[in-house]
Order: C-alpha cells, then sequence, then structure tokens
C-alpha cells in the first residue's frame, strides 16, 4: 500500500506534489491541535481529581480531631437556649420589634438535621429602614451568639428615598435535641 502511494506521488507534476504535501500537513496540524487541546484538558482533570482526593484524605485523616472538637463545642452549648424553628423565627421577630424595624418579611425556615443536632435557616429581610435601627438590629442578633447567628447578609439602597436601607438577611439557629 505505502508503496502504491508513493508512486502515486512521484508521479505527479512539482505543482501537485506541493499541494498534496501542503494538505497532509494541515490535516496533521489540524490532528496535533485537537490531540493538544483534549490533553489539556486531561491533564487539568486529574490535577482537579487529585486535589480533591488530597483534601479528602486531610479531611479524613484529620477525623478523630474534628469531631472531638464538635463534641467539645457542642457541649458548651447550653440545649435549653438552643432554638427550634418556630422558636428562631419568633425570637427574630421579637428582637426587629424591640430594634423598631416596621416592615419585615421572612421566608419558610429551612432545616437541616444530623442526629442530635439541627440547623434551621431563615430569610429575614427588611425594608425602608435607617442606618441606626438596622445597626441595632444587627446588635441584637449578635449578642445571641452562638445560638442565633448571620449566615449572609445584603444591603441596597431605598429607591424611592437614598436614605433609608433595604436588607436582606439569612439567620441561623442551632438546635440540640434533648433525647
Amino acid at each position: 500500500m505505502i508503496r502504491t502511494l508513493r508512486a502515486f506521488f512521484l508521479a505527479r507534476l512539482l505543482r501537485e506534489k506541493v499541494l498534496l504535501t501542503g494538505f497532509v500537513v494541515m490535516v496533521a496540524a489540524v490532528w496535533l491541535s485537537s490531540i493538544s487541546g483534549r490533553t489539556g484538558r486531561f491533564v487539568r482533570e486529574v490535577r482537579a481529581t487529585t486535589s480533591g482526593l488530597n483534601d479528602q484524605q486531610l479531611w479524613l485523616s484529620n477525623r478523630a480531631s474534628i469531631e472531638a472538637q464538635a463534641r467539645a463545642s457542642a457541649s458548651r452549648l447550653d440545649a435549653v437556649k438552643t432554638l427550634d424553628a418556630t422558636r428562631l423565627l419568633a425570637e427574630v421577630s421579637a428582637i426587629a420589634a424591640e430594634t423598631g424595624l416596621k416592615s419585615t418579611t421572612s421566608g419558610e425556615t429551612k432545616d437541616a438535621s444530623s442526629g442530635q443536632l439541627s440547623v434551621h435557616t431563615l430569610q429575614f429581610n427588611v425594608t425602608k429602614v435607617d442606618w441606626a435601627t438596622l445597626k441595632q438590629f444587627y446588635l441584637e442578633l449578635s449578642k445571641r451568639s452562638p445560638y442565633i447567628g448571620i449566615e449572609q447578609y445584603s444591603m441596597q439602597v431605598d429607591r424611592a428615598n437614598p436614605a433609608l436601607l433595604n436588607a436582606n438577611f439569612q439567620i441561623s439557629s442551632v438546635e440540640i435535641s434533648q433525647k
């Protein structure tokens, strides 16, 4: 087969040989480009997977100390002061009323439980409030730490009145089941 192709190539005129050679070089360049792209993607995926596996191994190798720290932290919490989803909403609403927040809304609580420990998350929105009142609300919530915590917070200027603010809080609480 190679002899036939060689004889075919040598029987061509010079300009046909140059054209055929150029065509073969272009096909080889496209093929090599494709291989280099796939090789690069493969190498990046190998590095990402290796990094992920190393992180997992680090967590697994430190499992005993992590669990000991979690037990020690949980032992410092008073189970009576922990809040379930309903008490979280009531407590946040009470703090909002104490600090003078009038225009508030809250979403449904989301619960994540892992045996004895549950985390309840509440979306709480405040609209048309001045900075001093919003700061007071934040400080009152902070006093309830570690039983109530702010996971996310965003604040925007009210479009109708630039002197007022709109704020969104994602507030969470920890509940220890008393079994």
